[in-house]
Order: structure tokens, then C-alpha cells, then sequence
């Protein structure tokens, strides 16, 4: 049930002097879209009639099934800080519906809802804190990205050697504007790398909210005369850009992954739920790390995980558990990256983890050690495996797990494949740089 009604939102809109309203949704790669509408046409909106073609959007439907509806979400209201006072531009974030009335199954948002649903049958609410990083770049003479930063800050410097702090000030300032509760930010380990923290919410709310988020940055970066980037590893020889997601389970508003009486303090629930998530690690990666990029990030040496394993001492496996517990018990996934779309790496991460739980799935001995230092054979004889060290390989495993394609959907799963498939078969074609150089001079 809605906290706003549509007299609320024509209200706010009349009230603060707001001439343009942009009507926000995800495609299923994770794209931000909107219609932007004038507040002449709102009540139309809100009244659910706002059409828009559907074979327009990448991975949704064909021309001949192309009329689509957006239903606004009035809880999502929001007015953009960033634009003009006079005439200002505000946002509702819309689930998409086909003309008959019903969602349509492509719409990722609704894909997440439906997997809190069964959540809600069991007793459960799932909230979701991310941990999102990403580059400040220069911009070329033409105000196109580069990725040139003449700053050299590392982890957690501040000004002069932070050339982008005023930057992050200023996303945070807007994004409080925005309502966001914000933790922390700091400068990463890379040159010109930050991160912002904000609260965890709701599994729905914050997907919406990294939506939003990165929408945020970018804006605010380009006011600076800066690029934002959240592409995983933009930059050869330093640290990617990750997207941790620490994840809890309530009842009754009481996290169930909390146990003091349970080893390490974790309930029965909090191993099945990790147990889900590393059975289906493999095709889960393939969401979660969803780009040809995102599989030079997860390398050695960069602190990015590899290894399907959990620890509650250290930071190597793919799952740690972080030391707080009590409200603040939760599991950190650490492999997923700002590229993914939120709404489908939170649904499945879900959906593994309920399945974790409803067969009371066990997970593996906990890894104390730095995974890294572990010898093949030591790997083998702790049946520690890896996730796919390229997209193909991660889309291959996807399409072998018929339970996280059940997740998503046959519409979904299919057109995802599809276009992940065209774009390995893409990338493979390309004569590299690093080709040139290794073999044009001696071949």
C-alpha cells in the first residue's frame, strides 16, 4: 500500500512549482529509461494511461506487441535537486504493465517483487545494504569520457591528493537532499576511485535506490567538468570497481541470521541461505557480473574474489560475514559490480538463498585462510571451486541452472542470453591493442 495517494502527488507537484515529471524504469541490462511528461499530463500518469512502445526498449518485445504501460510508483516521488528552481523536475520510478492489466514479465522490478513475495509467504522481509564504487574521469575538449585523472590518492585520502573530494561532497549533499541516509564515503584504492555508502533498505527500495544513486553521480560529476564511470575495471593494472551486497534476513522484525547461541553467532538460516547462494554462484555471476569487462576485475591481485568460499575472518573468499552482530548480522557477497541491474542480482541472490533455506542446504568448511595463497591441490581437497573467469562461461552456467532461469523467467532468461551471447561473439572479433603489440613486430 502506497504512503502517498494521487492527491499527495498532485499536491507536492502544484505546490512546489514542478513543470516536468520524467517517469523512470530499468530495462533488463540495467539501463535507466524514462518519458518525461509536463504536469498538465501528470493526472493521465496517475491514473495509469501513460503508453509507450515497448519494441523500443532492448530485450523487451517485438513490434507487434508493442504497447506498454507505465504505473508509477508514488512512493518513489523525488525532486531532482540538480535541476532548475523555477519549473523543477521531479521523478516517479513506474512498473511496467501490458494492455490488458497485467505486469509484464520483462519488467525487472516486477521479477524482484515476485521473488519478495514468496519471501513475505515464508515470514521473511530481505534488506539489502550495497557498497557502490566508481571513477571520476576527465572529460575530452568535446565532453566526452576519457579515462585520464591526474590525481594519485589511494585508499581513504583525503584533499589535495583527493582531487574529486569536492565531487563526492557534493553527491552526498544531493543525494541527502534526495533522502538517502548516508553512512560513509571515502576515496578507494585506485586513483581517482571512490565509494558512498548509504543505509540498508528493503530489497525493493534499494534497487531503486542505486538506480537513483548512479543517476546522482553522474549528474553531479558532469557538473564538476567530471565523467563518472561505473564500469567495472576501466583501467588496466588497478582495482575494479565492485558493488558489495551485504544481505539479512528479518521475522517479525528480528534478523534470523543472528544467533548467539549458533557458531560464529550466525542462526541455521544464515548457513542454508549462504549454501543457496554458492550452489548457484556460477549462473548467479553471470547477473551480477554481466559485462565482458566485468571478468578483468575479477582477477587475482586485486582483491576482488574469485573463489566460492566464505570466511567470517577474512576478506578473500566470495562470502564474508562481517564481525557485527545482532540487527547488523548479515552476509556480504563480494563478487557483484555496479554494471549489474539490481533488481535481477537482488532477486536471485534472494531466490538461491530462500532455496538454501527451504532444503536446509549445508555449506562447505569456512575458509580461514587467505584463499589466494592456496595451492591448486589445496583447492582441490577442499572442493573450493571458482566462478567463470569470463562471460561466456558465466552465461554457460546460466543456462545450465534452470532454477535461476526460473527466476527470471523464460521472456527474460532468453532475451539475456541472447544478447550476452552477441556480445562475447562481439568482443571475441576484436583485434586488440595488446594483440598489436605482442605479435604485429615478430609474426
Amino acid at each position: 500500500m502506497s504512503k502517498n495517494t494521487k492527491q499527495d502527488i498532485l499536491r507536492m507537484v502544484e505546490e512546489d512549482d514542478i513543470e516536468f515529471i520524467r517517469l523512470q524504469f530499468t530495462d533488463i541490462f540495467g539501463t535507466l529509461k524514462n518519458v518525461a511528461i509536463t504536469s498538465s499530463q501528470l493526472e493521465k500518469a496517475l491514473d495509469n494511461k501513460c503508453m509507450f512502445d515497448g519494441s523500443s526498449i532492448e530485450g523487451f518485445v517485438r513490434l507487434d506487441e508493442s504497447d506498454m504501460y507505465l504505473y508509477p510508483d508514488l512512493d518513489t516521488f523525488e525532486i531532482f535537486p540538480w535541476r532548475p528552481q523555477n519549473g523543477k523536475v521531479a521523478r516517479m520510478i513506474c512498473d511496467i504493465y501490458l494492455p490488458d492489466g497485467t505486469p509484464f514479465e520483462g519488467d525487472s522490478r516486477y521479477i524482484l517483487k515476485k521473488v519478495l513475495k514468496e519471501a513475505a509467504d515464508m515470514g521473511y522481509s530481505f534488506d539489502v545494504g550495497p557498497e557502490c564504487e566508481f571513477f571520476l574521469f576527465h572529460t575530452d575538449d568535446n565532453g566526452m569520457p576519457t579515462t585520464i585523472s591526474h590525481e594519485k590518492a589511494g585508499y581513504f585520502d583525503l584533499g589535495p591528493l583527493d582531487l574529486g573530494e569536492n565531487a563526492r561532497r557534493d553527491i552526498v549533499l544531493t543525494l541527502e537532499d534526495m533522502h538517502f541516509e548516508i553512512e560513509s564515503s571515502h576515496h578507494e584504492v585506485a586513483p581517482a576511485q571512490h565509494e558512498v555508502d548509504f543505509k540498508y533498505d528493503n530489497a525493493l527500495k534499494t534497487a531503486d535506490n542505486i538506480m537513483t544513486f548512479k543517476l546522482v553521480v553522474k549528474s553531479t560529476a558532469k557538473r564538476h567538468g567530471l565523467f563518472a564511470s561505473f564500469m567495472p575495471k576501466p583501467k588496466y593494472g588497478v582495482n575494479g570497481s565492485g558493488m558489495h551486497i551485504n544481505m539479512s534476513l528479518s521475522k517479525d522484525g528480528v534478523n534470523i541470521f543472528d544467533n548467539p547461541k549458533g557458531q560464529h553467532g550466525l542462526s541455521k538460516e544464515a548457513y542454508y541461505f549462504m549454501a543457496g547462494l554458492m550452489k548457484h554462484m556460477k549462473a548467479i555471476t553471470a547477473i551480477t557480473n554481466p559485462l565482458v569487462n566485468s571478468y578483468k576485475r575479477l582477477i587475482p591481485g586485486y582483491e576482488a574474489p574469485i573463489y566460492i568460499a566464505w570466511s567470517t575472518t577474512n576478506r578473500s573468499p566470495l562470502i564474508r560475514v562481517p564481525s557485527s552482530r545482532g540487527a547488523g548480522t548479515r552476509i556480504e557477497l563480494r563478487c557483484p559490480d555496479p554494471a549489474a541491474n539490481p533488481y535481477l542480482a537482488l532477486a536471485v541472490c534472494l531466490a538461491a538463498g530462500l532455496e538454501g533455506i527451504n532444503n536446509r542446504l549445508q555449506v562447505p568448511e569456512e575458509i580461514s585462510c587467505n584463499v589466494f595463497d592456496l595451492s591448486k591441490e589445496q583447492l582441490a581437497q577442499k572442493h573450493i571451486e571458482r566462478i567463470p573467469t569470463n562471460l561466456s562461461n558465466a552465461v554457460d552456467a546460466f543456462e545450465q541452472d534452470e532454477y535461476i532461469q526460473s527466476v527470471l523467467g523464460e521472456h527474460v532468461s532468453k532475451k539475456y542470453i541472447e544478447a550476452k551471447r552477441a556480445e562475447w561473439a562481439q568482443y571475441r572479433e576484436q583485434v586488440t591493442k595488446w594483440e598489436l603489440e605482442e605479435y604485429l613486430y615478430r609474426i
